[in-house]
């Protein structure tokens, strides 16, 4: 055992006013739940005692066990205290429901002539409700926080016994106040809609993600303190700053998530948030007024009622200027063009161009911009880059004269030779340094014109892009989430249409050749937005819809030209190569990963990058995701006590990790865009130049240089990970909700899920609070 470890152990200091106070409260606490649970067994259950218990331990454990004396020297030792005194002590105790048993377990006299009176004085109980509304008690608690963290609070606190001990009563109060909203502990009788908790939690997390960044990205020490003390286990006091700010960061932003996404649950599951008749949420309540709302545990988690019309829903098409060009025959035809046009630029001056990633366009607009502009249509609008995909665009004008009658082999009619081709892209692109070589680059674009031409020319139907394009399967799993998706505006419509010119096609307009039928269509999976089904259709029944992102996840209806998810392992697999290679992706760019690679190498006894990143994808896409999901299945149909195989359970929740997994994806291609943006200038004026055209004058390669990385940044991609958080766990808990058949066996069916939900959120917020390489920008300004 090492020192420091040991001399933690051993450092329990004596507290014997604070050890009396909480035995004290405990033993009233459990005299009083007694009474109560023998009147109403099922309303006063153990978790009540269980939960205001782990409150009391966690106060102690803040402050009197070691962490108390090792708070002064370092500072993640002091931010797990403030964590537990404020993120995990008090809405265990609100959680318990404290009022009535504490009451209860007070000696008769003291009840009756003490604390009756003082609950009852009208001016006390006005300034409570007070102050535990959302406006006044979010403004306390970010105030709280931050003060305290202010450098020079923050030494005072640490110099004088007194102003320590204030800080923590400020903590427990204000988070005492903060979380009271949040659990609503019997009986509480709030006058304000439920609605206002997302703001509200959302706010916190923002406000915690903020002080957290600065604790973490800061360039020199906040607390002077820890520069004078000695310094344990090696680690500097910049370092132990850093490390304080992830603790802030990551446990902080799933304390505020975790009850957002269970009061979202409530919200959108039942507007009124009324408990079902004979649920196990009824039984388990105790009597109380029917308008008093329930508290976070008993949540009514009842499908929605209906849902809304489609007709109703927002389009696409119906917008001004948008709409019109879209419902012109040409329009894809003329996006096609422009974007091969950039595409035979890239080619032509990855090939003839300089070799300099920075200098080339083949090396910044494909690895820069072109991924930054699809993560962000994928966001906005969907499928946008198939739409306009270059590649298909001569099999398109050809096609009157290519053969292309042979049906694409049954034994290859799944995503499995996707699989594997996403998974080599993934591998190669970091063991070749694809985004370093203009030649390869041009090389792969050509490769991809001469794929598409071949297999489309042999082939019937679009072979090319359902089976075998890599960036289509990356598009269609990722535009599950999008906003928006071409479908049925009236199903009593196709209802009485007999002619099927959405999926048949006219004599001037193809069918679809991605066999969707569109009454039966569901999702963006397989669908590359060309629009010939708005064309074709007869009616003028069929738009582009605004939809709620994921809920097409959510159920497992039969789906025109895939079938059911829950039967698709293949689609599975391919979601399950994209989440982890998105964690891979990423993470190959960061110092940590580097250094392990390094070290195995030596381990090894071989540097060679080829091995090294061999064997790093390997793991990372094959023997991650198989072990991750493999034992969340198990789990979760052992729990849940579900009918499937662990492989049918594996491949129906595996679609629960898409929207965490696009998140991850986003934040990623957000960065280099949005850091490395300015880099197109200079490499357009260079090939202009070349060509011989001064129009744009010499390059101005200091824009070849990457941004500097803003404070803000770094905020919104933990953004974007949050939000996918909350998607990913709401889509979970649907699908073990449609698994089941009632709420306790869903949650456990869920559990599991939702914890690889949290780790791969919590590997995705590692990743991007590294420092990143920049890749595609020169290093200094030329």
């Amino acid at each position: 055992m090492s020192p420091t470890l040991d001399a933690f152990l051993r450092s329990w200091p004596v507290d014997a006013w604070l050890s009396t106070a909480l035995l004290l409260a405990g033993g009233i606490y459990l005299r009083g739940w007694l009474v109560l649970h023998r009147r109403d067994a099922r309303g006063w259950h153990g978790g009540r005692p269980v939960a205001f218990l782990g409150g009391l331990a966690a106060t102690y454990l803040a402050l009197a066990s070691p962490i108390e004396p090792f708070a002064s020297l370092l500072l993640q030792v002091h931010m797990v205290q403030h964590l537990l005194l404020m993120m995990v002590a008090p809405p265990l105790v609100w959680l318990a429901w404290p009022l009535f048993p504490l009451l209860r377990g007070l000696p008769h006299g003291v009840r009756k002539y003490w604390a009756a009176p003082l609950l009852r004085w009208h001016a006390l109980r006005q300034c409570f409700a007070w102050l535990t509304h959302p406006l006044v008690a979010l403004p306390l608690y970010v105030s709280a926080t931050w003060l305290w963290h202010l450098p020079r609070a923050y030494e005072l606190a640490l110099r004088r016994g007194d102003w320590h001990g204030a800080e923590h009563v400020c903590f427990i109060t204000s988070a005492l106040l903060f979380w009271y909203p949040v659990v609503r502990p019997y009986p509480s009788r709030p006058r304000w809609s439920r609605w206002i908790l997302i703001p509200y939690l959302i706010l916190a997390d923002v406000q915690n993600t903020l002080l957290a960044a600065w604790l973490t990205f800061a360039p020199d020490v906040l607390y002077p303190h820890y520069s004078q003390v000695p310094r344990l286990a090696g680690i500097s006091a910049l370092d132990d700053q850093a490390m304080a700010g992830v603790l802030m960061w990551v446990p902080g932003s799933i304390a505020f998530l975790l009850p957002l996404f269970c009061i979202g649950l409530g919200l959108l599951s039942d507007s009124r948030n009324q408990p079902r008749s004979g649920s196990a949420d009824t039984a388990r309540r105790p009597s109380r007024p029917a308008n008093t709302p329930s508290p976070l545990p008993i949540i009514n988690l009842a499908r929605p009622q209906s849902s809304t019309p489609h007709q109703a829903a927002f389009n696409l098409l119906d917008v001004s200027l948008v709409g019109r060009f879209l419902r012109w025959r040409r329009s894809r035809l003329v996006l096609q063009g422009l974007v091969a046009l950039l595409a035979s630029l890239v080619i032509y001056d990855g090939l003839r161009g300089p070799g300099a990633s920075p200098m080339n366009l083949a090396g910044v607009l494909p690895w820069t911009h072109w991924r930054g502009v699809v993560v962000f249509g994928l966001l906005m609008a969907g499928n946008v880059f198939c739409m306009a995909c270059p590649f298909t665009l001569p099999r398109s004008l050809a096609r009157r004269w290519l053969p292309g009658g042979m049906n694409w082999p049954r034994w290859l009619r799944s995503k499995w030779l996707a699989v594997a081709l996403m998974a080599t892209f993934l591998w190669s692109y970091e063991t070749f340094a694809l985004w370093d070589s203009p030649w390869l680059t041009a090389w792969i674009a050509v490769g991809y014109f001469v794929a598409a031409f071949v297999v489309d020319s042999v082939f019937r139907g679009a072979a090319f892009c359902k089976y075998v394009c890599p960036i289509g399967q990356f598009n269609f799993v990722q535009s599950l989430v999008s906003p928006l998706e071409v479908k049925v505006r009236e199903a009593a419509v196709c209802t009485s249409c007999h002619t099927q010119e959405c999926i048949r096609g006219t004599r001037t307009i193809p069918g679809c050749e991605m066999n969707l039928f569109q009454p039966r269509k569901s999702g963006n999976l397989d669908c590359t937005f060309c629009l010939d089904c708005v064309h074709a259709c007869p009616h003028d029944n069929i738009g582009v819809l605004a939809v709620i992102p994921g809920k097409t996840l959510w159920s497992d209806p039969f789906r025109s030209g895939i079938g059911r998810l829950s039967r698709r392992p293949d689609v599975a697999a391919l979601v399950l190569v994209l989440v982890f290679g998105a964690l891979a992706n990423a993470g190959g760019m960061i110092a940590p990963v580097v250094a392990w690679q390094d070290r195995l190498g030596v381990v090894l006894g071989h540097s060679s990058r080829f091995l090294m990143s061999s064997i790093y994808f390997c793991v990372a896409l094959t023997v991650l995701p198989i072990v991750a999901a493999g034992g969340a299945a198990v789990v979760s149909r052992a729990w849940g006590k579900l009918r499937p195989s662990v492989l049918g359970v594996a491949t129906r929740f595996s679609y629960a990790l898409i929207p965490i997994g696009f998140s991850m994806w986003l934040a990623h291609y957000s960065f280099h865009f949005l850091t490395s943006c300015d880099t197109i200038f200079p490499a357009t004026q260079r090939f202009l130049a070349d060509l011989g055209c001064q129009t744009l004058g010499q390059p101005s390669w200091q824009l070849a240089c990457c941004r500097q990385v803003g404070d803000w940044l770094p905020h919104l991609e933990i953004l974007m990970l949050d939000f996918g958080l909350l998607l990913s766990l709401y889509t979970g808990f649907r699908i073990a909700e449609e698994q089941t058949t009632r709420t306790a066996q869903a949650l456990k069916a869920f559990a599991p899920w939702g914890v690889l939900i949290v780790l791969v959120f919590i590997v995705g917020v590692w990743i991007v609070s590294q420092p990143m390489q920049m890749r595609g920008t020169l290093a200094i300004a030329g």
